[in-house]
């Protein structure tokens, strides 16, 4: 019997083995890195959100301009502090998908790309359980190029794909990981992070991240803890922590009101986001 025993523990072990491969767990995350020096922007920031182009002056009276890490360059970053004291700039990459178009383009192994972005041509979901290897020198990297330039913050882009068809087998676990190693390598090179989407996670890296920046969760009904049952962006006022929100299709009658009662910082944007905003506070 205890033959028996022991020969079927050895079977399970090596099923589980063969089924969740030890590489394909995720680890648990490390505790968040401080960063005193980090800016935390007020739970009201007047804000610009520009990708599809590197703004030009005259620049808006805006706190903070979230733009393209890749093309702006260190000038735009320095004229836009220079030309508004207090101002901030964040630095915009995709921390969760792979883009054809970016100099980086070539260093990303075959091993790390899966689907196409639905949507989104030249884009492909990335193997976020990697970061271990070259995804995270790369991310390294990128992280470096924001802060030679002068920014002040990062805003990392699709960090969700656990919610999405990768073609990886991702899971929460392997998110919230991958995301609290993204904002501790930003802290440690004293740049403020912004948590962008993942909703449904914010409990577990809210402790990591000093805002949030949203699309569409009033069109959706999911920006608050009364909406969603766990989990809000209200948790991350509560924690004094700033929120940036954009929709794209409601009016601005259908949500400011409500932004505004939430004391979050909202825009309604074009898809594009050019140079178009409309302000609810």
């Amino acid at each position: 019997m205890r033959a028996l025993q022991i020969l079927a523990a050895t079977l399970l072990t090596w099923v589980a083995f063969v089924v969740v491969p030890p590489q394909a767990q995720a680890a648990a995350p490390p505790p968040p890195t401080p960063c005193p020096g980090c800016w935390k922007p007020a739970l009201n920031t007047s804000w610009q959100w520009q990708l599809s182009s590197v703004p030009g002056e005259p620049f808006l009276n805006v706190t903070m301009y979230d733009i393209d890490g890749f093309n702006a360059t260190a000038a735009t970053v320095r004229r836009l502090h220079e030309t508004k004291a207090g101002r901030k700039v964040v630095c915009y990459v995709s921390a969760g998908s792979y883009e054809d178009w970016r100099p980086d383009a070539a260093q990303f192994p075959a091993s790390v790309l899966g689907a196409d972005l639905d949507e989104w041509p030249g884009e492909r979901w990335l193997d976020i359980r990697q970061y271990g290897g070259p995804l995270g020198q790369i991310m390294r990297a990128r992280m470096d190029m924001c802060k030679s330039k002068g920014f002040d913050a990062i805003e990392f882009d699709n960090v969700d794909g656990y919610t999405n068809e990768t073609g990886f087998p991702l899971t929460a676990a392997h998110q919230i990981a991958y995301n609290a190693w993204l904002a501790n390598e930003a802290h440690a090179r004293g740049l403020s992070v912004g948590l962008k989407n993942d909703i449904a996670q914010i409990p577990q890296l809210l402790p990591y991240f000093d805002w949030a920046l949203n699309e569409q969760c009033w069109q959706y009904s999911e920006c608050t803890t009364g909406q969603n049952g766990d989990y809000g962006y209200d948790q991350f006022v509560s924690a004094g922590k700033a929120v940036f929100t954009v929709e794209y299709e409601l009016g601005t009658s259908k949500f400011c009101a409500k932004s505004n009662a939430q004391n979050f910082n909202s825009l309604r944007k074009n898809y594009e986001l050019d140079a178009y905003r409309v302000a609810c506070r």
